[in-house]
C-alpha cells in the first residue's frame, strides 16, 4: 500500500508522517501530481488561514491532485484545515471559496460565554458513530483540537462525529470516499494512531 500525505506548505507535515511510521508504514510527503493520484491512501492535513492554504493548494497544483483522488475513489483523509478546505466555502478571511469536493461552508465559532476561548485549543471529548475510521476508538474520547472555525456540511454528508465548545459542532464527516475529522489524530495519542489504524487498514493496528 503507499500512502501520500499532501505538501502544500501548510502544517507540520512530518508529524502526520512519524505517526504513519509508528504504525508501521511508509508514506511519502509529496506535491507531486503523479505520486498523490497513483497512492492507495491520501492524506490531507492542514494549519494556516484559509485564503492562504487555498493559494498554495493551487499553486502547487496540490488542488487538481484533489480533485482527482476523489474522482477516482481513492481513500482520502483531511485533518483540520483540511477538512476545512474539503467544503465549498469558508467565512474566514473576509469569506474564501474552498475546493467544494463536499457540501457545505465553515463557520467561525462565536460563543456567548466570555470563558470560552477562540481559537478552541486543548483536549475535548468527541462523540462518535460506530462507523468503521472509529473501531476501537471509546466513546467520549479526548482528541486535540486547534481551530477557530468550524464545518457546517449539507445535510447529504454523514457527520461521523461531534464536540461542544460552546456549540455543538461536527468533529468529523464522510462523504464517499472522503473522511475528514477537524482534530489532529497525530497529536492525539493512542486513541489518535488507532483512528489513523482504522483509515490505514488492518495492517496498521497498533501492537
Amino acid at each position: 500500500m503507499s500512502i501520500a500525505i499532501i505538501d502544500y506548505r501548510a502544517g507540520n507535515l512530518t508529524s502526520v508522517q512519524r505517526a504513519i511510521s509508528a504504525l508501521g508504514h511508509q508514506s511519502v510527503i509529496s506535491s507531486d501530481f503523479a505520486t498523490i493520484t497513483q497512492a492507495s491512501r491520501v492524506i490531507f492535513p492542514g494549519v494556516g488561514a484559509a485564503a492562504t492554504c487555498m493559494q498554495a493548494l493551487r499553486e502547487s497544483g496540490c488542488d487538481e491532485a484533489l480533485r482527482a483522488v476523489v474522482a477516482a475513489g481513492t481513500p482520502l483523509l483531511g485533518i483540520c484545515v483540511g477538512m476545512q478546505l474539503l467544503l465549498e466555502f469558508s467565512e474566514e478571511d473576509g469569506g474564501v471559496p474552498c475546493l467544494g469536493l463536499i457540501p457545505g461552508r465553515v463557520r467561525r465559532f462565536a460563543p456567548s460565554d466570555p470563558l470560552l476561548k477562540v481559537p478552541h485549543m486543548g483536549w475535548n471529548p468527541i462523540a462518535h458513530n460506530d462507523g468503521p475510521l472509529f473501531t476501537k476508538v471509546p466513546p467520549g474520547s479526548a482528541m486535540y483540537f486547534v481551530h477557530s472555525y468550524y464545518c457546517d456540511p449539507e445535510a447529504e454528508v454523514t457527520v461521523t462525529c461531534t464536540s461542544e465548545h460552546g456549540t455543538r459542532f461536527c468533529a468529523g464527516l464522510a462523504h464517499g470516499s472522503i473522511q475528514a475529522v477537524q482534530f489532529h489524530p497525530e497529536k492525539s495519542g493512542p486513541v489518535g494512531l488507532q483512528l489513523l489504524a482504522n483509515f490505514l487498514g488492518p495492517a496498521s493496528t497498533p501492537a
